[in-house]
């Protein structure tokens, strides 16, 4: 890669991966077979897999038994010396009251495997969950080959329109020369065009010589005129300044929460990315310790409020962008969400 090498950042930790509507045995047993297949493909050892295979099924039989509306991710997790598989279950209720009742072993009995939560999370590298009673329950579970990475300081999911396979929406994540970066892309419309002016957007950000939010944006820019161009944004972390810098193109939004539940929005400018544009614009925005980015794309509606999920903003990025897709992403087009907290 120009401009240095990707340090610390799992580049497939934002891998699409596949969804499933888990709503009948048949699919949970769908799900774990998936999982399954992705552990061998990544040539995980014979113990993880048949591990990864429990919490797979005990998730998504979970789902079939207790959740509505539940839904399941099963996409892979790399870093330079291994990999692993993600399972991200999702559900719109009825909700967890007593989380800590619930991780004991023989909680889920219900024709399950019976051996509750607590098996699941024995089994995993890392997990977090965040539960409401009303509004459901998002639980996020890796499975590593072997040892335990660091936690990512960003994650994100996208989910294609109703009725397509690929997702117009793309996200990545870059930690080079001590920049830490967020990209969202959405790609004009929807279906597989869309998909390969946003999976471009995501090789050049990876590729592109470290600089500045405006600059990453000129580059992506310059780059997506043989597609059918997108819109994006790109922010940029910075810790020691306290600050996020942020620069866009098109309808993407971005948000700072505060630890004291401020909110404050990050502006993009008109344009579509390979093709109209005005001069690209960098904002820095104050990032207090403790605060989070969240960016999204028109997909995911702009009035999800933090404050009705007490709780939320303290668990993962994983959690947190699960969340955000379940209560404000819209079936009428792809979603892209994704989330940072720097430790």
């Amino acid at each position: 890669m120009s401009g240095g090498t990707v340090a610390s950042v799992p580049e497939g930790l934002l891998d699409e991966g596949v969804w499933f509507r888990v709503e009948a045995a048949g699919t949970a047993a769908a799900v774990r077979r998936t999982a399954e297949r992705l552990a061998t493909d990544l040539a995980m050892p014979e113990a993880r897999i048949a591990e990864l295979s429990i919490v797979a099924a005990e998730a998504a039989g979970n789902l079939v038994k207790h959740a509505q509306q539940g839904t399941m991710l099963v996409r892979a997790l790399r870093t330079a010396d291994q990999a692993g598989v993600e399972l991200i279950a999702i559900d719109s209720g009825p909700g967890i009251a007593d989380v800590e009742h619930a991780l004991g072993d023989g909680h889920s009995t219900a024709g399950t495997l019976g051996i509750g939560l607590g098996a699941i999370l024995r089994q995993a590298s890392h997990w977090d969950m965040h539960s409401l009673p009303g509004k459901g329950t998002v639980l996020a579970v890796q499975v590593w080959a072997q040892g335990t990475p660091e936690p990512s300081w960003a994650a994100g999911l996208t989910r294609p329109i109703g009725g397509e396979t690929v997702s117009g929406d793309a996200v990545a994540i870059r930690d080079l020369d001590g920049r830490r970066q967020l990209l969202v892309s959405d790609g004009l419309g929807h279906g597989g065009l869309a998909a390969a002016a946003s999976r471009e957007a995501v090789r050049a950000f990876r590729q592109a010589a470290s600089g500045p939010p405006a600059a990453v944006v000129e580059v992506l820019h310059r780059t997506l005129g043989h597609t059918r161009g997108a819109a994006l944004a790109v922010a940029e972390l910075d810790q020691a300044a306290g600050l996020v810098r942020y620069a866009g193109l098109g309808n993407i939004s971005g948000t700072v929460f505060g630890p004291d539940g401020s909110r404050r929005g990050m502006i993009s400018v008109p344009g579509i990315a390979g093709h109209q544009r005005r001069q690209v614009r960098e904002y820095d925005y104050p990032l207090l310790p403790g605060a989070i980015v969240v960016m999204h794309s028109d997909g995911v509606v702009d009035r999800w409020n933090p404050t009705e999920y007490p709780g939320l903003l303290t668990r993962s990025p994983e959690v947190i962008a699960g969340t955000v897709l379940r209560d404000a992403g819209t079936r009428r087009d792809d979603a892209g969400v994704l989330v940072a907290r720097l430790p």
